[in-house]
C-alpha cells in the first residue's frame, strides 16, 4: 500500500478507536438518552456519523472515477496533510454547528446496528481506496460544500477529524447521562 494512504488509514483507525473508546463511557442503557432536550443522544450522534461518513464516501468515489476517466496516473506527489484551519474548525466544540439535513439522524436504530452502518461505510471506503492504491490520489480534488477543495487523503483526514470532534461530543454526553 501507499505510504500516503498507510498514513491517512492509520490516522482513521486511531480515530475509530477513539471513537469506541468514549462511546464505551456512555452508561449502558443510556445510549438513546439526550442530555438535554435540543441535543443528540450518543445513538443519533452515531447515526449522524454513519450518514455523513457515508456521504463522504459517494464524494469520493465519484471523484476516483471521474479522475479514473480522465486518465490518471501514479502518485508521485508530497503528502499535503488536511489544512490546519480545517483542524481547527473540526476540533472546535465551542462554536457549534448545524448538521446539513441529509446528515441529521432520524433515530430508532440500535447501537448495534450503528457501529455495523458506521463498520460498513467504513469497509466500503477501504474497498475504494485499495482499487486506487497508487493512483495520484493527491490530484483528485473534491470539493466540499463548506471546507473547499480536498484531495483524497485529505478527504480520509477530514472523515478521522470530524470522528474525533464528536468523540468530545460523546464525552459529554455520557458525563451529562451519567450525571442524571
Amino acid at each position: 500500500m501507499h505510504a500516503h494512504l498507510t498514513a491517512v488509514l492509520t490516522n482513521l483507525d486511531e480515530a475509530g478507536r477513539e471513537l469506541r473508546t468514549a462511546a464505551a463511557g456512555v452508561p449502558k442503557g443510556a445510549f438513546a438518552l439526550k442530555p438535554v432536550p435540543e441535543r443528540w443522544s450518543a445513538a443519533e450522534l452515531l447515526e449522524h456519523l454513519a450518514l455523513a461518513e457515508g456521504g463522504f464516501l459517494k464524494w469520493i468515489e465519484a471523484g476516483i472515477l471521474a479522475a479514473r476517466e480522465r486518465g490518471l496516473g501514479v502518485e508521485a506527489h508530497e503528502f499535503t496533510a488536511l489544512p490546519e484551519a480545517i483542524r481547527t474548525v473540526m476540533g472546535n466544540r465551542i462554536n457549534r454547528r448545524n448538521a446539513p439535513e441529509r446528515v441529521q439522524p432520524k433515530g430508532g436504530k440500535t447501537e448495534a446496528e450503528l457501529w455495523l452502518a458506521i463498520g460498513d461505510v467504513e469497509d466500503a471506503l477501504r474497498r475504494v481506496l485499495a482499487d486506487a492504491d497508487g493512483l495520484a490520489l493527491s490530484e483528485v480534488i473534491v470539493e466540499h460544500p463548506s471546507l473547499g477543495p480536498l484531495n483524497i487523503y485529505q478527504w480520509v483526514e477530514l472523515i478521522a477529524a470530524h470522528r474525533r470532534r464528536h468523540v468530545a461530543q460523546l464525552q459529554e454526553i455520557a458525563a451529562a447521562v451519567t450525571a442524571m
